[in-house]
């Protein structure tokens, strides 16, 4: 079986950066659209409660994608290293 090094693929801070002050400034101008909103407090209460709830959803959608991802990596490497046990193993001028 041959030793492969894997490639942790990781983003880099600025792109890291980026994310978090992007959610922060989204985050930010809906808090203050919805407080500054002219509606009943209870309007502006369930509309907070959805947006949470929104927010909630997305990051559990992209965990279950990430898991999803890295599983399906997982069994790739799985299955490449039983094909190149397979192939090591095989001997083409063994007579059958």
């Amino acid at each position: 079986m041959s030793e492969t090094t894997t490639v942790k693929q990781q983003s880099t801070a600025a792109f890291y950066g980026q994310a978090v002050a992007s959610f922060g400034v989204a985050s930010g101008a809906v808090a203050l659209g919805i407080y500054f909103l002219d509606a009943n407090a209870w309007v502006r209460g369930f509309l907070a409660v959805g947006v949470l709830y929104l927010v909630t959803s997305c990051f559990t959608l992209a965990k279950v994608i990430r898991d999803r991802q890295e599983a399906g990596q997982l069994i790739s490497r799985v299955d490449q290293a039983r094909l190149e046990k397979i192939l090591a193993e095989h001997d083409p001028f063994q007579k059958l």
